[in-house]
């Protein structure tokens, strides 16, 4: 019985609903957003694969702009997704849906699916930083890096190049971190539900196309 209160009391203090002293913390205090922030990030870090889901899915409708989508290091980062793609229902559904292809992602049939119910589980993407290109494959199950593809490495000597591929694994993942906070703060908002969702359910019926001209540079990208 002491086990199992004392993990009872563990756990409370993991979510911070209890201090150090065991008494209730003051949440009302704490700004609301913040709050909500960070119930997003613990449900995201715990591995619950329908906020990846959101996440995946929210960064394919804001990529389609062909814009940079966050700061990174001083420098815009874009994001394609490459062509390889797998949707799945939500709530257990085991509906699934691949798509392959350039810019299959983009495509009218994957947004008809989306505005049926279903979200992007795995996705192939390019993510772009300057002069430098980094491909990386993204599942939603707990956000992993799978089958990453660094930018050509400049330094000739065996031990530079091992540095090198080091510095560029860790900016790779940074990149990914930048992007997920940027998708939790919008998520923790009051926009999400007003705002963000209501958009991205009218690009998913087509009656928020982006710029034939970004869809040309989009082609191109994926092609170079």
């Amino acid at each position: 019985m002491a086990t199992r209160e004392q993990a009872r009391i563990e756990a409370a203090f993991a979510r911070g609903d209890t201090g150090v002293d065991g008494g209730a913390t003051e949440e009302e205090t704490r700004d609301e957003a913040e709050v909500e922030r960070d119930k997003a990030r613990e449900q995201l870090l715990r591995g619950r694969a329908y906020l990846g889901r959101e996440f995946l899915t929210w960064l394919l409708w804001r990529s389609e702009s062909g814009d940079a989508l966050v700061d990174f290091a001083g420098e815009g980062l874009v994001v394609l997704y490459m062509g390889r793609c797998t949707l799945k229902g939500v709530n257990g559904d085991v509906t699934e849906m691949n798509v392959r292809g350039t810019l299959s992602p983009y495509s009218e049939q994957v947004k008809h699916a989306l505005d049926r119910g279903l979200l992007v589980h795995q996705a192939r993407l390019r993510l772009t930083h300057g002069e430098r290109d980094y491909e990386l494959t993204l599942d939603a199950e707990f956000l992993d890096i799978r089958a990453a593809k660094l930018p050509e490495l400049m330094t000739e000597e065996e031990d530079d190049r091992l540095q090198e591929r080091l510095d560029l694994t860790e900016q790779l993942s940074g990149m990914v971190d930048t992007l997920v906070k940027a998708f939790l703060e919008v998520r923790a908002s009051r926009n999400w539900s007003k705002k963000v969702v209501p958009e991205m359910k009218r690009w998913m019926k087509g009656e928020d196309e982006a710029p034939k001209a970004t869809k040309m540079q989009l082609a191109r990208a994926a092609r170079g």
